[in-house]
């Protein structure tokens, strides 16, 4: 009676955007050009970001920045909200044949859009949820707070047994364009796109039968103790008071600093003992002989997981995260693609990222799939899922790569 209850995953849903919401790189510039808010030399710095960033020309933006002139009202920002969501929930639930009244747990997390009444009571007012639900609107966590909510969502289905929880993560963009000349708020206008991902999960023993995956694992890493860490993702004013976030120089070691923390707290989970032996040794000839010329061992996590699921921060990101985990090309291309097709949606990218292994057929029952995020404050995130079953995408709906897998995976210039 006293044993963990398993988490189970019983499907997921991916935002994908109408035609119309779709704008190319060389819309993008455009855009940043028509608008008469950037000087010269800032519309050629996004220029060499957006082409550098590994963005193709299939993302989405919402209508209040596309609009001429742009429209980031409180409206429009809601409609964007709205439009994500509805569309997304309607889907997730459409396949799951969940009803609304039987959702027992609600968590939504949206770093930078939180409005009154929260984004959860929208959901709630919507689908007429039930009085006795528990909700919880999670704000200002970045992009890493999808997981910080699939470990809030465990956490409360072990304190509640014969339950499911509703699990929304999204990035609201229309208010958060920056319009400035501050490189380091420039950034996330170039990157950033439209998304968001609704997640069912369940502890229910009958539910293990139709669930996709089982959670075995959830780390989690924050480093904002650290002065550096804290300010390197920080929203400010910049000096004519336009407010943006900044991404500091000091980022990829940051991320790096803080994966260190995360995977020393994971490893022993999740890795095969001779990779923890050989860690365990080297670490001694290091630190206790004080062998200096020692290199220090990265373990091999491809003998841990046969899928991985990057958070698509920026090409920049994956490719310190590959290189530091040592990662084939074909471990990575869920993260790339998503990059590619749907820029960063924030805490929603690794969602398109499962998706898209899920429709290459690559899942098979008992794979183990990790999923890595950061985000501000500055945290890093683990979750561990185990596959239940070989997934069948077919004509899913809830998968927003379905009908779209004859052009990938694309060949992306990484010069």
């Amino acid at each position: 009676m006293n044993r963990n209850r398993p988490v189970y995953l019983i499907d997921f849903a991916c935002y994908k955007p109408e035609e119309e919401r779709k704008i190319s790189v060389d819309g993008f510039l455009k855009m940043t050009e028509d608008s008469g808010a950037f000087n010269e030399e800032t519309v050629q710095f996004q220029q060499r970001i957006a082409t550098r960033s590994g963005l193709g020309d299939e993302a989405y933006l919402p209508q209040g920045i596309t609009s001429e002139p742009p429209n980031l009202s409180m409206a429009q920002a809601r409609a964007e909200a709205e439009l994500v969501i509805f569309k997304t929930v309607d889907a997730l639930l459409e396949k799951t044949g969940v009803k609304p009244e039987d959702i027992d747990i609600l968590i939504v997390n949206c770093s930078l859009f939180n409005p009154t009444p929260s984004l959860s009571s929208m959901i709630v007012n919507h689908y007429k949820l039930k009085p006795t639900i528990k909700t919880y609107n999670l704000g200002g966590m970045g992009c890493s707070a999808g997981l910080i909510s699939i470990d809030l969502a465990k956490h409360l289905l072990k304190a509640r047994p014969n339950s499911n929880a509703l699990v929304f993560s999204t990035e609201n963009i229309t208010q958060n364009w920056y319009f400035g000349n501050d490189r380091s708020m420039l950034l996330c206008n170039c990157i950033f796109r439209m998304g968001g991902a609704a997640v069912l999960l369940s502890n229910k023993a009958k539910d293990r039968g139709l669930a996709k995956y089982e959670l075995v694992h959830t780390v989690r890493t924050h480093k904002g103790s650290d002065d550096n860490s804290y300010n390197c993702v920080y929203q400010r004013e910049d000096q004519k008071g336009k407010v943006g976030v900044s991404l500091a120089r000091e980022l990829m070691a940051v991320a790096g600093d803080a994966l260190k923390t995360n995977i020393t707290t994971l490893g022993p989970l999740v890795l095969p003992w001779s990779e923890q032996l050989m860690f365990f040794i080297t670490l001694v000839r290091r630190k206790v002989l004080k062998q200096v010329k020692v290199k220090p061992y990265i373990p091999n996590f491809k003998k841990a997981f046969e899928h991985f699921c990057i958070h698509a921060g920026g090409r920049a990101v994956l490719d310190e995260i590959q290189k530091n985990l040592q990662l084939t090309p074909w471990h990575m291309e869920p993260s790339r693609m998503t990059l590619h097709r749907f820029g960063n949606t924030s805490s929603s990218s690794l969602w398109y990222e499962l998706a898209y292994t899920e429709a290459q057929g690559r899942v098979k029952a008992g794979n183990r799939i990790w999923q890595i995020a950061f985000g501000s404050g500055f945290k890093c995130n683990s979750a561990v899922w185990k596959s239940l079953k070989e997934v069948e995408v077919g004509k899913a709906k809830t998968n927003p790569w379905v009908g779209e897998m004859d052009k990938y995976p694309v060949k992306i210039n990484l010069s």
